[in-house]
């Protein structure tokens, strides 16, 4: 530690490359800045001061194949941050080593711990006294092998984790059997990854792949403690921890090839393996985005514990037996790298909150994928980062098998019983990130040429008189042979297992299909057995309050109607206290979040159940994903849903995981949070995002809207239930309007749209009506502009309930009626709902429109302010109080062919605004624009880009073009409708060269000719679906 930390994380740094071993003070230390600005060059400065003790060393060497001088074990590094060696030499004192025959004392416990277990470097003595390193290469001055042996390993587990001898010599004892089984796990993965890597070169497999070489003694540890009930999250480096958890090496290699065979039947490959009879669950590829799941899978457990194990009733009459006892743990996996990240200290406080059974496994190789880890993390000792949450920790080298073994057991063993902890294993990893590593980052492949040959866990192992003792030459023979035999079989099925069938894909979208009766699912178990385990479990007056509150609001909707905070309350209580697998997490959820959504869930069913979180939507996201895997089905009240962008990592990786793991693991996950972009509210950017466009691509999740207290309440009762993740939104502007009466216990459909009007066929049969799409906010904006427009008009007003899947069957019903379509879009024009909307409906249903899609959106070009002018100026230049009601009104007359006669508001004077040119469907041909309050301008084809006389060539495009010069030239403006007589243009110039002669104002003729230019007019190119040519043939592609 430094002098402004004291007891802080093990040797912080002072200067580059310069750290004391000691744990306390630094005396006369000097402000950390100080010292930096005063520091020499990195790796030969000496500290301002060390504090360093005596350090104990075995007399027993370090079991491998070379020398502990050869390796330079002089230094040993535990990882921390880096140090000269000859700078902290010059203040070592050492212990000189007996003979190697003869025995050395015990340490005491107060040499370790004025250290701090296990130091940084230490220091031999030699004949000629301290020898001279400076020699020593680059790779290991900066990390080196260190030495864990169990004598000092002892007295570290009984200071932090309060064992007694006893125990310890428990966990000493390897027998005979122990060491042969962990030697064979350790050859067995290391032929597959060898294996691994030929059929990568072989292009057997494809994609992204990354192997364990050199970090063996992990599975061999995970195999000696793991058991099959066991929980484990492990990341992308997942192929040895799932061999070792149980899963046949066959199907893991078939996974890897990509083949129907494969643990998740290809749809995973190499860095997603997944099995659910063994609870190998991941295999995640987002570095420490596991971390959150393992949190969940856990909570899971000690919620099994606490509730009577819902929904597990096997699992129940097993545990009920005398002699069975729930010792189940969950292990998750994580890099020295990744452990740098954010959620690392989130979960740690989770987890120590509650006690829950998580061992965090911290690989230390040395490398974030290929930077060296100390370059940019001045915390090391990951072991310590749980001293500031009650949460114990240990180092071991991950070279030495049997240190492993005995310290691992001791770390599991307190898992089980106690709580969590953290195990950090020092190794070096022998391959590059993957096989596309390049490896040019700095002393990579003189650290791997080293590792190689000095640090192989099986090599030292091999080397050892442990071996010689539990395994010997002829039981070794034996374990290589039966490995190679597990690895060629795997191999063989591998090559055997067929491709998956083309319509996998399709059958891995979502878990339940759209026939799904929601009504009809009953809880695992049994409605009478969920009922019989919330009775035992939620205290009488809770359960009293809680049904009292249900009825009360059940009653109110009858009566009076309900908010759609209210309507969504009333969902989650119905759910939560019919089922009592279902979850729920939220901030601030004690006093019911923003809008009462969770109102209510904690008093009635504890922080078990009902989960206050801290200030981070990707952390309890994560945490929900993991419950969802194991059980349970977890609800995520989001306080704001544009605040769902913390957490869209794991919204992604929960839409994907269903087909990710081949069908495997179900996703029945709900996220609930009112949000969209709100005009004219004064929200802020970050509370005015369009969330919903955002994760509209995320495969496999559903996306619900609900303007209506009616639809949130029965989208929220038919998602819970659902099988698979979705995201119900609501508009946090319209939270607590009370709605109109409604009935309860009843489940809308995720995948249909809701009629809210329907035009007339009186309307239909006059060519007046028009589909109007929307959602949220704009339902009641759609609902206003329906208003302005009037009787005269059809509309098909359609809320767009399900966003994903879209339901086109129900758009395609209402353009067969109206042939028009106008899109309220409560996104961005680029990349939001209504371009995929409209996108779709031009490649599904161009033959059912008579005119192209007119989309209302937004037109910002930055954020939205809170400054209500400026958020105003940004949503639209109208002047009105409304975003959308006028700009709707205004384009459904225009759909519906209205002459304006100068009465538009957005027409200059007297400018006729010629819809109904072209049969009424031309769009604004002739429509005039003032700009921003200035002089009035007109603008060929209108304000609204419509096609008009700016995108159609044909004749009567071209005299209307010709007039509109005429008017521009000082003519008379008229109020009377244009004559439809095409001009003759039998003498105009329709060769195909005449295409790329230049033109002004894309086609128009110029001001100085009297005649309309034909120079971009080709019929049969015609981009106009108006002109004669192209009317023709859509009549006839209609009959």
């Amino acid at each position: 530690s430094d002098g402004n930390h004291p007891g802080g994380c093990l040797a912080r740094k002072a200067a580059p490359r310069v750290v004391a071993i000691g744990d306390g003070p630094l005396p006369e230390a000097a402000p950390r800045e100080a010292v930096r600005a005063e520091a020499p060059a990195p790796l030969l400065a000496p500290p301002r001061t060390t504090q360093c003790t005596q350090r104990w060393q075995p007399s027993v060497q370090p079991s491998g194949s070379a020398s502990p001088r050869s390796l330079s074990a002089a230094f040993r590094a535990d990882g921390a941050s880096t140090s000269s060696p000859r700078a902290v030499l010059e203040d070592v004192t050492t212990r000189k080593e007996t003979s190697a025959a003869e025995s050395t004392p015990a340490p005491q416990e107060e040499d370790i711990f004025s250290l701090r277990f296990p130091g940084k470097y230490v220091a031999e003595e030699s004949e000629e006294g301290l020898t001279d390193y400076s020699d020593m290469p680059e790779h290991l001055k900066e990390r080196n092998r260190i030495l864990t042996p169990w004598p000092v390993c002892r007295l570290e587990l009984k200071k932090s984790f309060g064992y007694t001898d006893a125990q310890l010599d428990a966990f000493e004892q390897l027998s005979d059997e122990d060491l042969q089984r962990a030697y064979e796990m350790m050859l067995i993965c290391r032929d597959f990854e060898n294996e691994c890597a030929g059929a990568y070169m072989q292009g057997k497999i494809r994609g992204f792949m990354h192997l364990d070489n050199g970090q063996e003694t992990i599975p061999a540890l995970l195999a000696d403690q793991l058991t099959k009930n066991d929980i484990k999250y492990s990341f992308y480096r997942d192929h040895t921890h799932a061999i070792a958890s149980g899963v046949d090496p066959g199907a893991i290699m078939a996974e890897l090839y990509g083949k129907d065979g494969g643990t998740c039947r290809g749809t995973g490959g190499s860095m997603h393996v997944y099995d659910k009879p063994t609870h190998f669950q991941g295999g995640w590829a987002l570095v420490a985005e596991q971390l959150a799941y393992a949190v969940g899978a856990a909570r899971s457990i000690m919620m099994d514990k606490k509730l009577g194990y819902p929904g597990k009733l096997a699992f129940r009459n097993k545990m009920n037996k005398s002699e069975d006892k729930d010792d189940r743990i969950c292990v998750v996996f994580v890099g020295e790298g990744g452990a740098q990240n954010g959620r690392m200290a989130e979960c740690l406080n989770a987890a120590a909150k509650e006690d829950l059974p998580l061992l965090f496994v911290v690989i230390d190789n040395g490398r974030a994928i290929n930077t060296f880890t100390q370059d940019v993390a001045a915390n090391q000792a990951v072991y310590r980062m749980g001293e500031h949450y009650g949460v114990p920790g240990t180092l071991v080298d991950g070279q030495n098998l049997t240190d492993v073994l005995k310290v691992g057991r001791a770390v599991m063993h307190h898992v089980r019983t106690k709580g969590p902890a953290i195990l950090q294993v020092h190794t070096f990893r022998f391959n590059g990130h993957s096989p596309a590593d390049p490896e040019h980052e700095r002393n990579r492949k003189p650290e791997k040429r080293w590792a190689r040959a000095e640090a192989d866990p099986i090599k030292i192992f091999e080397a050892s008189a442990e071996f010689t003792r539990g395994v010997g030459e002829e039981a070794a023979a034996a374990c290589k042979e039966r490995a190679a035999a597990v690895v060629q079989a795997a191999l063989d099925f591998a090559d055997a297992s067929p491709d998956p069938p083309p319509s996998l894909a399709a059958e891995l979208e979502y878990p339940d299909p759209v026939t799904t009766d929601y009504a009809a699912r009953e809880p695992v178990g049994g409605l009478a057995e969920a009922a019989e385990l919330t009775e035992r479990v939620v205290p009488a007056a809770a359960l009293a309050t809680v049904r009292e509150r249900i009825a009360t609001l059940q009653q109110q909707a009858v009566e009076s109607g309900l908010s759609i905070g209210d309507a969504v309350n009333l969902a989650i209580l119905e759910e939560m206290l019919r089922d009592p697998t279902t979850t729920i997490h939220a901030e601030d959820l004690q006093a019911g979040s923003s809008y009462n959504i969770p109102a209510g869930t904690q008093q009635a069913f504890s922080t078990v159940r009902a989960c206050d979180e801290i200030i981070d939507e990707g952390h309890f996201i994560g945490k929900a994903l993991g419950e969802a895997m194991n059980n349970y089905r977890p609800i995520v009240e989001l306080m704001n849903a544009n605040f769902g962008i913390y957490g869209i990592a794991e919204l992604s990786s929960a839409g994907n995981t269903y087909a990710t793991t081949g069908g495997q693991f179900k996703m029945p996950m709900t996220v609930i949070g009112a949000g969209g972009t709100a005009p004219n509210q004064s929200l802020g950017a970050e509370h005015s995002q369009p969330f919903h466009a955002y994760i509209m691509g995320i495969p496999g999740l559903k996306i619900c809207t609900a303007a209506r207290p009616e639809a949130a309440y029965g989208l929220a009762k038919s998602m819970i239930r659902d099988n698979g993740p979705g995201v119900l939104l609501l508009p946090v502007k319209m939270m607590k309007i009370k709605g109109a009466p409604m009935s309860t216990d009843f489940f809308l459909p995720l995948h249909k749209a809701t009629y809210l009007a329907k035009a007339s066929d009186e309307r239909v049969e006059a060519n007046k009506a028009v589909t109007v799409l929307t959602y949220l906010h704009g339902v009641k904006e759609a609902q206003d502009a329906v208003a302005q427009v009037g009787s005269g008009y059809g509309v098909d007003l359609i809320e767009l309930t399900s966003l994903k899947p879209l339901d086109m069957d129900t758009i395609r019903e209402s353009l067969a009626r109206t042939h028009r379509l106008i899109i309220l879009d409560e996104s961005t024009r680029s990349g939001g709902v209504g371009a995929t909307i409209s996108a779709r409906v031009g490649e599904e249903a161009f033959d059912l429109l008579d005119q192209p899609v007119r989309r209302c959106v937004h037109k910002r070009r930055a954020p939205r302010r809170a400054c209500p002018p400026a958020c105003y100026y940004a949503l639209r230049r109208t002047g009105r109080n409304n975003f959308g009601a006028t700009e709707l009104a205004r384009s459904c007359a225009r759909a519906g062919g209205r002459p304006c006669g100068g009465g538009c508001a957005e027409c200059v004077g007297a400018v006729w605004c010629a819809q109904v040119v072209h049969g009424g469907r031309a769009g604004a041909l002739l429509h005039g624009h003032r700009e921003d309050g200035g002089e009035a301008v007109l603008r060929p084809g209108g304000s609204d880009q419509g096609r008009g006389a700016l995108g159609c060539h044909c004749p009567e495009a071209q005299r209307i073009r010709l007039e509109q010069t005429t008017a521009r030239a000082g003519a008379p403006r008229t109020n009377s409708p244009p004559s439809r007589t095409p001009v003759n243009t039998s003498q105009d110039d329709y060769s195909l060269s005449a295409l790329a002669r230049p033109a002004t104002d894309h086609g128009a003729h110029s001001e100085q000719t009297s005649r309309p230019s034909p120079l971009l007019f080709a019929p049969d190119l015609c981009s106009c679906m108006y002109c004669p040519t192209v009317n023709e043939q859509r009549v006839g592609q209609k009959k």
